[in-house]
């Protein structure tokens, strides 16, 4: 689950180790009190082992500290399995069996259980929403549709395939494989990630069919973290279709919904350069939409996803300001908008700026998206 330093030889008494469902170890960086929070909107920075956080410059994977961290978590694997029967045989059985289990779960064990859940999803979750950040990206996946509406030419997590919604029974089949694959830890999770790239566009039926459903046979009632909730991607396209019924729906749920809607940009220029088949007309709706809902709703909240990139169009990032400021009368605290960075950002130092500027004009909350895997 985790691996913390202690004293000398490690990086710092408040950051750790934490490793996911999926099998990927992230750096959880303190990265100052208030620094973290103006870019990620909580009081730590996560430093993942994949390249979609350079903005925030040093490695952490790359530190001798955390190398040693792996070399003593292995180290501790050898010296259990080297106790021999006699040695074990003096712990108390509560110690035998906490010591069994461990060495139960080796490298080679967790990997396996990582491959395991994403034979029951039907693949690795690419991304996850940008909201998860909410319950430190602990969240149990369940597919209910497969691919996106556009797979758009920028895009680095899509899965090339058209949108087409599970059935019911794949969905139901799932949360009862979900259910055994967690086990006794599933008491330990209280949110469900509905994926993959556009859940919003499954419709009111699957979504409350899998949200309902999940609920109960995870038994979220007597989890031990409280406050369940619920997260999803939408589309320009599927936040335009859903009609009133459906966010009611969403509201009277046992979670609070989180849903993040990819708006990328409010530019014709951007749009063409990034190969979206969208328009500022369209996403000016979306984003409207999107207001009204989180003014409406108590239990829902819409976010959306705009692009940050040195490459892009210089009518880019007016055009998101435009929105987010000239056609907002005053700041609303719901409605967060997240900018994911492409891979060529330009200077570490100049996204910075560019972004604190950014924030400080925007009057809705304003965050870096980090890709986060599962």
């Amino acid at each position: 689950k985790t691996i913390q330093g202690r004293g000398q030889g490690w990086l710092d008494a408040s950051e750790w180790l934490k490793r996911s469902a999926g099998n990927d170890w992230t750096y959880f960086a303190a990265g100052g009190y208030t620094g973290a929070y103006d870019f990620t909107g909580e009081y730590y920075v996560p430093c993942l082992p994949y390249d979609s956080n350079g903005i925030f410059g040093h490695n952490r994977f790359d530190s001798p500290e955390v190398a040693n961290a792996f070399a003593a978590w292995h180290q501790l694997f050898d010296q259990l399995n080297q106790l021999n029967g006699t040695e074990i045989s003096k712990a108390p059985p509560e110690i035998r069996d906490f010591i069994d289990r461990v060495c139960q779960m080796g490298p080679e064990i967790l990997e396996q259980r990582a491959q395991q859940l994403h034979d029951i999803i039907g693949g690795r979750v690419s991304v996850l929403p940008p909201d998860t950040r909410h319950v430190e990206y602990d969240v149990i996946p369940l597919t209910i549709a497969d691919g996106c509406l556009y797979n758009c030419g920028f895009c680095r997590v899509k899965s090339g395939n058209g949108f087409k919604s599970r059935q019911k029974k794949d969905i139901l089949a799932q949360i009862h494989q979900l259910k055994d694959h967690y086990g006794k830890d599933i008491v330990n999770y209280n949110s469900v990630f509905l994926g993959q790239h556009d859940a919003l566009f499954a419709g009111a039926q699957h979504i409350e069919f899998a949200a309902t459903q999940a609920f109960e046979i995870f038994d979220f009632e007597n989890s031990v973290l409280k406050a369940p909730r619920l997260f999803l991607f939408g589309s320009v396209d599927s936040i335009l279709r859903a009609e009133d019924p459906l966010f009611k729906m969403l509201n009277h749920l046992p979670f609070e919904t989180f849903i993040n809607i990819g708006l990328e940009s409010a530019d014709p220029a951007t749009f063409s350069q990034i190969e979206k088949p969208l328009d500022k007309e369209k996403v000016t709706r979306a984003f409207n939409r999107m207001m009204d809902i989180n003014k409406t709703y108590h239990r829902v909240e819409i976010s959306a996803n705009f692009l940050y990139g040195a490459d892009l169009p210089e009518t880019h990032m007016p055009s998101i300001l435009d929105l987010t400021r000239n056609g907002l009368d005053h700041f609303y605290s719901k409605g967060t908008i997240y900018f994911s960075p492409l891979e060529n950002i330009g200077s570490v130092q100049e996204v910075k700026n560019r972004f604190t500027e950014f924030k400080t004009l925007c009057r809705l909350p304003v965050f870096i998206y980090l890709i986060q895997r599962l």
